[in-house]
């Protein structure tokens, strides 16, 4: 059975290990989760932890206050070791030592191809994966690199792009296509009529324009939250 592994590293249950916790796991504040804090922000049933096709994929179970990965709120996401999870006043860092030394290196050959020599730190501070992770870090789009695909992932230069789900279903597939089509038509509609100054520092975009990107915006969180809690839709 696929086991995961967590570190309190801030709030009232800072230092405390989870080890090798059989998945699926409950994260909360009340007797029978097998991840069990002492936080009062945090919810009696707050997220899940499971395994699913290979991957580990945290879900928020509609707590009061939240669920975040790297400073970024979430419904649902896949975790990777080195990954913080903040739940309330409580931060917890995902992977085994070994498994976060392992994506550290991982991460290291990806954005610096030519380390011969280099060494990695012989201490893993809690930031240092997720501050060099993937495409949680934030890095420019507009950027002239290369779109490239290796292995069946998508870079934008040497950054990795969140990736495609695989194994779809054909249904499933036409499913996405059509979502990602509508939004892309949309967003080209209302950005088609932008206008920038000779100086090429700003840019200007009617009100009814602006509203189109903004309801774009609105839509894409309600999918987000709806992959995570599908009855969302039927609010």
């Amino acid at each position: 059975m696929p086991t995961v592994t967590f570190r309190v590293i801030d709030g009232i249950d800072k230092g405390r290990v989870f080890r090798d916790l059989a998945t699926p796991v409950t994260i909360g504040r009340e007797e029978g989760n097998l991840l069990r804090l002492n936080d009062e922000r945090v919810s009696r049933y707050h997220a899940k932890v499971q395994f699913d096709n290979g991957e580990v994929i945290l879900t928020d179970l509609e707590s009061t206050n939240g669920t975040r990965v790297n400073n970024t709120v979430v419904q649902i996401r896949r975790l990777k070791p080195g990954d913080r999870i903040s739940i309330g006043r409580s931060q917890l860092l995902f992977g085994s030592d070994e498994e976060i030394q392992t994506r550290l290196s991982q991460l290291s050959a990806l954005t610096t191809p030519n380390t011969e020599g280099s060494s990695l730190p012989a201490t893993l501070h809690a930031g240092t994966v997720a501050a060099q992770a993937d495409y949680d870090a934030e890095f420019e789009l507009a950027t002239p690199a290369k779109l490239t695909q290796t292995d069946g992932t998508l870079f934008l230069g040497n950054k990795p792009l969140p990736p495609l789900p695989q194994k779809m279903s054909p249904a499933q597939a036409a499913r996405l296509a059509e979502l990602l089509d509508f939004l892309h038509r949309h967003l080209t509609a209302a950005t088609e009529n932008i206008r920038a100054n000779d100086e090429g520092t700003q840019v200007t975009l009617n009100y009814p324009d602006w509203q189109r990107v903004v309801a774009v915006q609105m839509l894409l969180a309600r999918y987000v939250r709806a992959i995570a809690e599908p009855d969302v839709l039927e609010e």
